[in-house]
């Protein structure tokens, strides 16, 4: 066989990072290693993978067409090798949205690590535009996304069901009806999550259903900072129940009941369409089934008290 693991694995770097030199820092080789091994690939069968754009590199029509290949065959590699090392599972590249990332992923990752000793998880939170963009570079193994996507390139498969609450401080003057018609709504200054997010697109998408222009004061990227801006009295927000139920319990935040927005939504696994899914990634989706085993939603979750 002419082409070497090694030389794929090169290729697969570069196309994921664009650039050979971060490529090579990646692999834990010299940038002029990770340069040889890819020249050499592209000259063993006379076929550029790249467009070389100054000292960027883009992938070309052959390089799209084999970095799928390349990704299986690495994902395969990786099993063997786990196998060869005593049935270890290979490790397994998570990306989960904010509020599955903070409030359910890191407890199905530690159940999963007992479990499965000498295993590993590498876990990135962030929204569901990034988690979708990582898949669509094959940088993840499986996500877990909030919301509605859709892409041709991925997989989706449902997991739980969600909803988003409306809330303010027990001192507004919301908080003691405890319901807000659309009229009510459109007063409020609104502090929300960022645009690409899961919970902002379902957010926006209930508002202009009901006919109602938000005026949006404050957007911040975690939940946790928003929680504390509305409990501050600066307005009303909208999260996760999954993300409130504490501060709901404790009375510190108040739910404001909005029978003219649609809030319901679920949460999904969403894995590349082409990536080859490896026994560990599948244990993973697994153990996240396990945990929500007998719940029909987040409301049903039995999780860990956090006083």
């Amino acid at each position: 066989m002419k082409i070497t693991l090694r030389q794929i694995e090169v290729f697969a770097a570069i196309a994921r990072l664009e650039n050979v030199s971060r490529a090579a820092a990646q692999l834990n080789m010299s940038q002029s290693a990770a340069s040889t091994a890819l020249l050499e690939l592209e000259r063993q069968f006379d076929c550029p993978l790249f467009d070389r754009i100054g000292k960027s590199l883009r992938l070309n029509g052959s390089g799209r067409g084999l970095l799928p290949q390349a990704e299986d065959m690495l994902a395969r590699a990786g099993e063997l090798e786990g196998y060869l090392a005593g049935g270890r599972l290979a490790p397994v590249a998570v990306g989960a949205t904010l509020t599955i990332g903070n409030y359910l992923a890191t407890l199905v990752v530690v159940d999963y690590l007992k479990n499965n000793p000498g295993s590993r998880i590498d876990l990135s939170v962030c929204n569901t535009q990034q988690v979708i963009e990582r898949l669509r570079r094959f940088d993840l193994d499986i996500g877990l996304i909030e919301g509605d996507a859709s892409d041709s390139d991925l997989v989706f498969e449902p997991w739980l069901d969600d909803e988003l609450v409306v809330f303010c401080a027990p001192g507004h003057p919301l908080a003691k009806p405890g319901v807000a018609g659309a009229a009510q709504l459109a007063e409020q200054q609104w502090i929300v999550r960022e645009s690409g997010s899961g919970t902002r697109a379902l957010f926006d998408r209930a508002m202009r259903a009901a006919g109602v222009d938000a005026e949006v004061c404050l957007q911040l990227e975690h939940t946790e900072a928003i929680k504390r801006a509305v409990e501050c009295g600066m307005g009303v927000g909208c999260l996760s129940r999954l993300a409130l139920r504490e501060a709901l319990r404790r009375g510190s935040l108040v739910e404001i009941k909005t029978p003219e927005l649609a809030l319901r939504r679920r949460f999904q696994f969403v894995r590349q369409r082409q990536r080859h899914v490896s026994s560990a990634t599948r244990m993973f989706m697994q153990a996240c089934l396990d945990f929500s085993a007998g719940a029909r939603d987040t409301t049903e979750l039995v999780l860990p008290f956090i006083p």
